[in-house]
């Protein structure tokens, strides 16, 4: 049972799931929006809002940042672009939206996107 448990495994090892959020994280900030399945959209939308936290800390943001993103550009874009125009909300920086059934899997997929 998972009483209490923190956050969603989605079926990977721990060094998988990283990668995994690291690369959808990436992908938001280049596009501004991803569709993606459900659970990991909603694993996605607590990761990135700690991201944007992060990007808003003030001084050592970009170090803070490219720890967990390992990619200059969007760290960069992140920092200096997205986190600013999020300065005075207190959290809820993205959206989701759930939009259809996967054809191969019934997946329930969902848009994620920034507010």
């Amino acid at each position: 049972m998972r009483h209490r448990h923190g956050y969603r495994r989605l079926s990977r090892t721990s060094a998988h799931r990283a990668a995994l959020l690291k690369n959808l994280s990436i992908a938001l900030i280049k596009a501004g929006k991803i569709e993606t399945t459900l659970p990991k959209a909603k694993e996605l939308s607590r990761y990135f809002e700690k991201l944007i936290s992060k990007g808003l800390s003030g001084e050592n943001a970009h170090k803070a940042v490219f720890a967990l993103l390992q990619d200059k550009e969007c760290t960069n874009k992140l920092v200096t672009e997205i986190s600013p125009e999020y300065a005075e909300r207190n959290g809820g920086y993205t959206r989701i939206i759930k939009t259809r059934m996967r054809r191969g899997d019934a997946a329930p997929m969902a848009i994620i996107e920034l507010v």
